[in-house]
């Protein structure tokens, strides 16, 4: 078992006074490594403490010292509350009330999520239909923890302050006073920070912004082709823009790492390609006109092939708008 070291981490990086109570010290699962950490001594936070609805999550704003922690649990095959179960209650045993916990769709899936400021991929990877939220609080100490896996691995994300609640003149929960969130994700990475709008109009600006975007929720099995039972979110986002906007096209581009030939794998990421499609139409009524699949099997890697977490990364679907011109009407 290995010790979360983010007191010792702490002491370093501020001054003894400035620590109100104890950092929270939790036991991981043996072999989970830290896959990345930041500290901002003095910062502000609009700590979520219920599920997105209607456009809002109720939060508290929060001032004080914060830390992040992300780590992966690596060949993890727990499910994520077979994960933070035992987190729990560690917390619960160092003196924290659980202020509110769910779980992907009772959450509120992607709007939750990307009102959530976390470590970015790959380091802290969410699979957005299959992930676990726990916000809790010790006097001035609060701890939000995230809790999702991949087809390989577990993910555990720590956020800790030391804080006092600041009260406004105005509620929190509605959009516009939340956070933005860190990003739509997109090939190269982080992209476009989300807009206070509808899933699927927050997808379609990022999409047309940088004119291609990751699907990063998807589940598919090693060496298949078959897309995974369940709601997947992005899908979602996605066929309600192409709905809205019926001049958009999208070219759907399956990728996958550098294991095996270059033939096997562009039929390997075509036929996954196809998988998307046909599930984007089928089961979120998205205009089938407006949707085709290619592959590029290991032609387009956005990470290095020679590490297990740089291989998971290069397997993905990407939609890509085709559009050459606008389809919209000037507006006089």
């Amino acid at each position: 078992m290995i010790r979360h070291a983010l007191a010792a981490a702490l002491a370093l990086a501020l001054p003894v006074a400035a620590l109100a109570a104890p950092p929270i010290l939790l036991t991981l699962p043996q072999g989970a490594n830290v896959s990345a950490a930041r500290e901002a001594p003095a910062s502000s936070l609009d700590f979520l403490t219920g599920p997105w609805n209607d456009g809002a999550a109720p939060s508290k704003r929060l001032e004080g010292n914060r830390a992040d922690t992300a780590w992966r649990l690596r060949a993890n095959q727990a499910t994520t509350l077979q994960i933070l179960a035992p987190l729990r209650s560690q917390i619960e045993a160092e003196g924290y009330s659980i202020l509110f916990e769910c779980d992907s769709e009772a959450c509120g899936s992607f709007d939750f999520r990307y009102a959530l400021d976390i470590l970015p991929e790959p380091e802290m990877h969410v699979d957005l239909a299959d992930f676990r939220y726990l916000a809790a609080r010790k006097g001035d100490a609060y701890v939000g923890l995230m809790v999702s896996r991949s087809s390989e691995s577990g993910f555990v994300h720590l956020s800790t302050m030391q804080a006092e609640e600041i009260t406004l003149a105005q509620p929190r929960n509605e959009l516009t006073a939340l956070p933005q969130p860190p990003a739509i994700l997109t090939p190269g990475g982080i992209a476009m920070p989300a807009a206070p709008a509808a899933t699927g109009a927050q997808l379609g600006a990022a999409l047309e912004a940088q004119g291609a975007l990751a699907l990063e929720d998807l589940v598919f099995e090693s060496g298949s082709a078959e897309l995974g039972a369940g709601e997947f979110a992005s899908l979602k986002a996605l066929a309600a823009y192409l709905r809205a906007e019926s001049g958009a096209m999208v070219a759907l581009i399956g990728h996958t790492d550098a294991t095996g030939s270059l033939e096997g794998n562009i039929a390997l990421s075509k036929r996954r390609a196809e998988a998307v499609r046909a599930r984007l139409i089928e089961g979120y009524g998205a205009p089938a006109e407006q949707l085709s699949s290619e592959g590029a099997g290991w032609l387009a890697p956005r990470a290095t092939n020679l590490t297990p977490e740089g291989r998971e990364k290069n397997r993905r679907v990407e939609a890509v708008l085709t559009s050459t011109q606008s389809w919209r009407q000037p507006t006089e």
